[in-house]
């Protein structure tokens, strides 16, 4: 291996509680191996580090063929939730207060205190410049521990040799 630091960036994307805990767990475990971490937040990903979102993440069934009936504990097999049932009001608030209490179960903290957690450990989190001025955003609609609002280019310049991946 190399003497250089090695660099892992995370593009989070979407804003939904499933898909706010990849980056966050991938980058702690890098974080822990001594690897660098980047985060970019961009469209919908910027729900993760929003103050008005971000306790508010939500898990909607639609379109969620994974999810299995026996996860919850319905003895079922492995069939899927069918996605006509996720049209039943009250379903996005189930499956959300289910999966919230599956990540407690396994004592994942919630995403503002993963958030935090990487950020003291020396995480690099940015907002996406495009999305910020689409929304109409300023840095006091995120979370402390928010570095900066970048354009692309300025995150590719950062991360120049980096591992990328896209959530």
């Amino acid at each position: 291996m190399s003497d250089e630091n090695r660099h892992i960036a995370f593009i989070c994307s979407k804003g939904d509680l499933d898909m706010a805990y990849p980056a966050l767990v991938m980058g702690w475990a890098a974080l822990g191996n001594g690897i660098d971490v980047t985060i970019f937040f961009t469209f919908w990903g910027m729900d993760i580090i929003n103050k008005k979102r971000q306790k508010r993440l939500e898990l909607s069934p639609i379109g969620k063929t994974s999810m299995k009936m026996s996860m919850m504990g319905l003895p079922t097999g492995n069939l899927g939730i069918p996605n006509i049932m996720s049209v039943i009001p009250g379903m996005t608030a189930f499956t959300s207060w289910f999966m919230k209490k599956k990540i407690e179960e396994v004592h994942a903290p919630p995403v503002d205190e993963y958030l935090q957690m990487l950020v003291d450990a020396g995480a690099n989190l940015y907002a996406c410049k495009m999305s910020v001025d689409m929304f109409g955003h300023t840095m006091d609609t995120y979370v402390d521990g928010v570095k900066d609002i970048v354009t692309a280019g300025d995150f590719m310049d950062m991360t120049d040799g980096a591992q990328i991946i896209f959530i």
